[in-house]
């Protein structure tokens, strides 16, 4: 892994690699600011194992980093732990067919039918009239939910969520390609 940043970061030059799909509409209406996503998938890039920014002053090879450590993670109190310890943690959970017209308050699906699999970052918690809950920063885009992120139900494992954490730490040791 290289520093990188997010797709409208390109042509800034102060990371190495900045994500290079561009932002769609997932699961919102096209936009002037997200365009209509494409009818396939995205091709996967090829690794150049070079920065792809011009400008960047660091070179691939003293940017890159790996992971020393990747852990699973059980348990509500673990789970926030690890989140203040070491930052976002890594969650997978099962997706149901209202979770893409979710907008605002904490997720607990009504529906019964699965649509499959999504992976997310969780990155914090709270409590909103009562109810407990994880905050979540989804993929899709900032158009989609709260500003891109959701609340969802924090310890009864909805949808799985507290069931697949995932988390790791990074190598301090430069890696060299």
């Amino acid at each position: 892994m290289v520093t990188g940043g997010d797709y409208r970061d390109i042509g800034k030059g102060d990371t190495c690699y900045p994500y290079s799909f561009k932002p769609c509409a997932h699961h919102v209406p096209a936009t002037s600011k997200v365009a209509k996503c494409p009818s396939g998938e995205y091709p996967s890039p090829r690794c150049a194992r070079a920065c792809s920014e011009k400008g960047y002053s660091g070179s691939y090879s003293s940017d890159k980093v790996k992971a020393s450590k990747a852990y699973s993670i059980r348990g509500v109190t673990q789970i926030q732990t690890e989140i203040m310890t070491n930052g976002p943690a890594y969650v997978a959970f099962t997706v149901y067919s209202d979770f893409p017209t979710y907008k605002s308050g904490v997720y607990q699906p009504h529906s019964s039918q699965a649509l499959g699999g999504h992976a997310v970052e969780a990155i914090g918690w709270g409590t909103e009239n009562g109810t407990p809950y994880w905050t979540i920063k989804n993929s899709w885009n900032g158009e989609w939910g709260d500003k891109g992120t959701f609340k969802i139900l924090r310890g009864k494992n909805t949808c799985g969520i507290e069931s697949s954490v995932s988390a790791g730490t990074i190598s301090t040791d430069v890696v060299v390609v």
